[in-house]
């Protein structure tokens, strides 16, 4: 299976997806785009991973790259490509395929629960309830023909399926403490007091029964998006 990554910044890495990737033998290639980069063909790859980053869809002007990012997410989706998004990565599948993206009404930082929608059928299948990592401050409408997956207090489209193989997440399920020690030192300023924004205390007291659950979920999406290729 050929896989390839869509990274934004060099603090916001694949996580426990690394050893997913290496449980199922797959051939592992990367966009770094804060280093000097070209774009592969999308049709050259079974799966599409895209990560998060502090920038938002809308800073084309800013980061003309982002253009091209969402041209190659479209044109994967196009050819039956299997697309996971992570935070950004769930904004730019979403841009891509003509949602908005735009500001929440509030940020969520750190630990807070979703909850599955209960009303879909032949689509990927959260807990009806569990504790995931978030750092985000956008959010987004739900595609055109996508199926919203789950839900917060703070968000109404926290995970979206659209067709067999996409999936956007806004939250992180790859999360673990390596992860949050590197956002933490990156985006600390951040932490402004908030409903949904946790201190760094907090984040960091989360032990690691709360990683495993969420690293499991993580695997069992790449698991499910996959599920049409010899792994």
């Amino acid at each position: 299976m050929k896989v390839h990554v869509l990274q934004h910044v060099p603090f916001e890495g694949i996580g426990s997806i690394r050893l997913w990737l290496e449980k199922h033998g797959a051939d592992v290639s990367y966009t770094r785009f804060f280093e000097d980069h070209d774009l592969p063909q999308a049709d050259n790859f079974d799966l599409i991973i895209v990560m998060g980053g502090p920038m938002s869809v809308n800073d084309e002007l800013r980061i003309p790259w982002l253009r091209q990012e969402k041209q190659l997410i479209r044109e994967a989706i196009d050819f039956g490509v299997s697309v996971v998004g992570i935070c950004l990565g769930a904004q730019l599948i979403a841009s891509a395929l003509g949602a908005r993206v735009y500001k929440n009404a509030q940020k969520e930082i750190g630990w807070f629960q979703i909850e599955a929608n209960q009303n879909v059928t032949n689509n990927f299948n959260f807990p009806e309830k569990c504790k995931v990592f978030h750092w985000h401050g956008e959010t987004f409408d739900l595609p055109s023909g996508a199926v919203c997956l789950a839900r917060s207090a703070a968000s109404e489209n926290q995970a979206f399926q659209f067709g067999q193989n996409v999936i956007g997440l806004q939250f992180h399920l790859e999360t673990t403490p390596e992860n949050v020690n590197a956002i933490l030192k990156n985006c600390r300023g951040e932490l402004i007091p908030g409903p949904y924004i946790q201190t760094e205390s907090e984040m960091r007291a989360v032990n690691n029964p709360a990683y495993e659950e969420i690293n499991s979920l993580m695997g069992k999406v790449l698991s499910y998006v996959t599920r049409g290729y010899k792994l």
